[in-house]
């Protein structure tokens, strides 16, 4: 007869520990909804002169875009971001078609045709192309893993990136073809290509940057047109150029934006100056609710204000990081790359540029500046965020172990 083990008396038999399982990141969420409370009450202020009659226009609209990109994005942490995997080839083919119906049938807007006018919105290509991006190429360099170190892998990688950037670069959206750039580099970083490769690709940039900036323009050659290099060398030279009078008519002047951005920031001070607000609600600074909406930010509620944001972009950037280091896979640690990647770059180009040490490249903030497209785009990219977090989750509780947030 088999002997069973024996079980001291009076003792409970010992359970694992328990830890709060939210279906999602509560601190990433928190977040989110913060910056968007933000957009609303920014948007608020800095738009009720922009619209006769309708001071909420703009409100109404945002808060629809980010009330839709919420449910996308809740939609999105449901689905198995693994399984997206299989579909890299159609998502690329997405990317470009998208760009390309852009370019063929696109709504031209002071100069530029970026978006098709849809009923309650323009959608903007180049927006959703960065998420489209981010899945194409994390796809392609987990299919590539054991040749990661590769010159081919580089290469490839980089043409991928480089096909859709100069896409959006024609139509012209520079902006967003430097954030499809800076996505590839940090997933090749992620990914762990080698560093000579790493030190080429910044290299290149340079000698690209100084080639069509100063070489090219030299011997008579623009291959950007001369609005695009007057901004984006306006930010060296900060006091040239004409102080100009409260209109929303456009102006020539290149320097002009940043002066008066740097201006309402500096005015708002501590708390910022609230309803005694000038230089934003008089429009002395053009597009302040989209591209320069942290002067708006700044002006109104100060230092205060705009610290508040940057803490709520430091937990969201923060977290897009822990997602990255806590996924289960190399995948899905691509993904968190490609997001935090796209996030850091523009909320510091955004606010460089604002203040003066970024030249002027149209990228937006995200989830302050208003925007259908973009707000969508980033609670998408959001999503993705989430759903790797619940997997990593998941897959650590099958294993046993406890992942703090």
């Amino acid at each position: 007869m088999p002997l069973s083990p024996i079980q001291p008396s009076g003792e409970p038999s010992a359970e694992p520990p328990r830890a709060l399982r939210l279906p999602f990141d509560p601190l990433l969420t928190l977040a989110v909804i913060g910056l968007g409370i933000c957009s609303i009450v920014t948007l608020r202020g800095a738009t009720k002169n922009l619209i006769p009659g309708d001071p909420h226009y703009y409100v109404v609209r945002q808060g629809v875009y980010l009330a839709v990109g919420l449910v996308a994005m809740f939609a999105v942490s449901r689905l198995d971001y693994a399984r997206l995997r299989r579909f890299k080839n159609a998502v690329y083919a997405v990317l470009l078609l998208t760009i390309l119906a852009v370019l063929g049938i696109g709504h031209a807007a002071k100069g530029s045709v970026r978006a098709i006018n849809l009923p309650l919105f323009s959608f903007q290509a180049s927006e959703l192309g960065k998420v489209l991006l981010i899945l194409a190429l994390s796809a392609l360099l987990v299919d590539r893993a054991r040749e990661l170190r590769q010159r081919d892998t580089t290469i490839l990688l980089m043409i991928a990136a480089l096909i859709p950037a100069m896409l959006v670069i024609a139509q012209p959206d520079l902006g967003s073809g430097l954030v499809y750039m800076v996505i590839a580099y940090m997933l090749l970083f992620i990914a762990g290509a080698s560093w000579r490769h790493l030190a080429a690709l910044a290299a290149l940039v340079v000698v690209s940057a100084a080639f069509v900036l100063v070489a090219a323009p030299a011997a008579g050659i623009h291959l950007l047109k001369p609005y695009q290099t007057e901004r984006l060398t306006a930010f060296l030279h900060p006091s040239s150029g004409p102080r100009k009078e409260a209109t929303t008519e456009p102006t020539t002047d290149p320097t002009y934006q940043q002066r008066e951005s740097k201006i309402a920031i500096g005015s708002g001070q501590k708390t910022g100056r609230g309803a005694n607000s000038s230089q934003v609600p008089l429009h002395f600074v053009p597009e302040s609710h989209t591209d320069f909406v942290f002067a708006a930010v700044g002006e109104r509620y100060g230092f205060v204000g705009a610290g508040l944001v940057l803490l709520l972009y430091g937990l969201l950037i923060s977290r897009a990081l822990r997602v990255l280091v806590m996924a289960k896979d190399l995948f899905g640690s691509l993904i968190a790359a490609g997001v935090a990647a796209m996030l850091m770059f523009q909320v510091f180009v955004n606010v460089g540029m604002t203040i003066g040490i970024m030249p002027i490249t149209g990228v937006t903030l995200p989830l302050m500046s208003y925007g259908g497209s973009s707000v969508i785009t980033t609670l998408l990219a959001v999503g993705l965020l989430q759903s790797i977090y619940v997997q990593a989750r998941a897959s650590a509780a099958l294993k046993g172990r406890v992942l703090r947030y």
